[in-house]
């Protein structure tokens, strides 16, 4: 329960923090519109030209955007931060349009410092997951093997064969991650 109410106070502090927007709205679904008729025409070009940004591949330099220049309650980031530092954070990130708003580290941590992401990686992979399905290029009943290839666990071909897209996204597959078999 105490969680709960962390997780409620932390959702509640963010909403007090951030001020809602429909800058970009009509771009977003302009966009949408246009890759649900066809789906090469959206580039990164003119996503860009639309107002999102995408930081470039062949350097570490990220493009910025100050939370006074969005109408953010900025008096509200001491307090904000206090909480994220109070709750054991280790870096907290808000991008806006792929430009970073809001960048902080705690407890020694720098942009640098490797940290293992455990359960959040589970978000990302539901996420792309999800586009997969609906863009047609996979199905929760596939099986594993057919983008893994045989041998991806160290078990039997016939009992690989038995776990698929779903029983990896539920974390169902009788995989034990101590074997080396994540």
């Amino acid at each position: 329960m105490k969680n709960f109410k962390n997780l409620l106070f932390l959702i509640l502090a963010l909403f007090i923090f951030l001020n809602c927007s429909t800058d970009g709205v009509e771009d977003s679904t302009a966009i949408s519109e246009q890759l649900e008729e066809n789906p090469n025409a959206v580039t990164s070009e003119n996503l860009e030209e639309s107002g999102f940004y995408f930081p470039p591949l062949d350097s570490d330099t990220w493009e910025t955007i100050n939370p006074q220049e969005l109408n953010w309650n900025t008096a509200a980031e001491e307090q904000l931060y206090a909480l994220l530092e109070e709750k054991g954070t280790m870096v907290f990130l808000i991008l806006k349009d792929g430009k970073i708003a809001l960048e902080w580290y705690f407890d020694n941590h720098t942009v640098d410092t490797p940290w293992y992401w455990a359960s959040a990686g589970k978000t990302l992979t539901a996420f792309t997951t999800g586009i997969a399905i609906e863009e047609g290029h996979l199905s929760l009943s596939d099986k594993t093997s057919a983008y893994l290839g045989q041998g991806w666990t160290s078990t039997t071909a016939n009992k690989e064969d038995l776990i698929t897209v779903w029983h990896q996204l539920t974390m169902t597959s009788g995989l034990d991650e101590t074997q080396g078999d994540c």
